[in-house]
């Protein structure tokens, strides 16, 4: 005999689906990286802006469903044909995913790997000479963006910026190649310690670096 739903009883819902793109937590708290990073801009960053970009590329892949079940780094190899809001918001996850994992607390970082060290050396001379590119990409990046160290197809160290959210792992642009440290340039990222002083916020940033991380995506990265 076929049972019947008892008229107090609530209707069944179908569970919720799970999100394609996920934030991962921080790998410190919002006041970890105090007194380079304040703990408010950690706070907004994080969470208003990156939350939105994560949001917002879920909402863009639902309303497109020719790139439903595509990885993070699919969309990112075909940004050039995708729609404006799968290009910017897999870019701004991708980034700032990126950004969160090559910063630890001061004096927590470690130092340059001996094979980083060398290849710094060969290609940019000396370590004060490749902050000092850096630090002309950086402050090069007019308005919005972002500032790379890359590994090219040859191997090479290469220092070089992105417009808005995009990144060297899209088919967008003359500068391509694998990452291994970049930092977040648009205003959100220092405005309220820093004001409009891009430089200070730079230059204080070195102190942030978990070359530990870095060192070891220099390490993937030049795997045959």
């Amino acid at each position: 005999m076929a049972q019947t739903a008892s008229p107090n009883s609530a209707p069944a819902t179908a569970p919720a689906a799970t999100p394609a793109f996920v934030q991962a937590a921080l790998p410190y708290g919002f006041e970890a990286l105090e007194p380079v990073i304040d703990t408010a801009t950690m706070r907004l960053h994080y969470e208003r802006h990156h939350g939105a970009q994560v949001a917002g590329l879920n909402t863009a892949v639902a309303a497109n469903p020719t790139y439903a079940g595509k990885s993070l780094e699919a969309l990112l190899a075909g940004a050039s044909t995708a729609p404006a809001a799968i290009r910017n918001n897999a870019g701004g996850h991708w980034n700032h995913s990126f950004y969160w994992q090559i910063m630890a607390p001061v004096g927590t970082g470690g130092a340059p790997s001996p094979e980083l060290a060398a290849a710094i050396t060969r290609d940019f001379g000396s370590l004060d000479a490749f902050k000092a590119q850096f630090r002309a990409a950086s402050m090069g990046r007019f308005g919005s963006g972002w500032a790379w160290v890359v590994v090219g197809k040859d191997g090479k160290l290469a220092i070089g910026s992105t417009p808005n959210q995009d990144n060297p792992l899209m088919d967008v642009g003359d500068f391509r190649g694998k990452p291994i440290l970049g930092n977040d340039v648009w205003e959100h990222a220092y405005y309220l310690k820093y004001q409009n002083k891009r430089a200070d916020y730079v230059d204080a940033w070195w102190s942030l670096i978990n070359w530990n991380k870095v060192s070891s995506l220099y390490a993937e990265a030049i795997k045959p």
